[in-house]
């Protein structure tokens, strides 16, 4: 399962090219940028984890420098989602003006919906993700790969992947 969030989403993953291009409009417009990592990529985790502090005040002629950030942050993080935040402070406030994933995991386990039923007929509908059945730092396997099982654990209290 494709995860799809920001910008581009539904688009195959862009080229270091068309990164570079989406840095370059970014920077021109005066935004702030920043490079954000997670292994958890649930909808409602927003904020990831920062690669390095924001990426502020850098010239159009500066693409180089977060792209020298993206580089970094994939190598250390190869089978980790890695998306590029840009920060529109124009209006007083800190808004993301535009964000798009340039790194996934070779295999993405996906979700599940889990359905609940509660009193008066209520039914509530949450969100499972595969991947966070595994620890933290293991949620790709050891080698950042995905179990074999679509991130699914045994029950039997080991915790090891079948």
């Amino acid at each position: 399962m494709r995860v799809t969030q920001g910008t581009f989403s539904y688009l195959p993953d862009l080229t270091d090219e068309q990164v570079e291009a989406q840095i370059l409009y970014s920077l021109q417009n005066g935004w702030a940028i920043m490079v954000e990592h997670t292994d958890d990529p649930h909808p409602r985790n927003s904020l990831w984890e920062m690669w390095s502090p924001p990426l502020f005040d850098l010239g159009e002629d500066e693409v180089d420098v977060v792209m020298r950030e993206v580089r970094a942050a994939r190598e250390a993080f190869p089978q980790q989602y890695i998306k590029l935040v840009a920060y529109d402070r124009s209006l007083g406030r800190q808004t993301t003006a535009l964000s798009f994933i340039v790194n996934r995991p070779d295999v993405e386990p996906g979700f599940r919906v889990e359905r609940q039923e509660n009193a008066d007929r209520q039914i509530r509908y949450t969100l499972h993700a595969y991947a966070t059945d595994a620890p933290v730092g293991q949620r790709y396997g050891v080698n950042g790969s995905s179990t074999s099982n679509g991130g699914k654990r045994k029950s039997d209290g080991t915790g090891s992947a079948e």
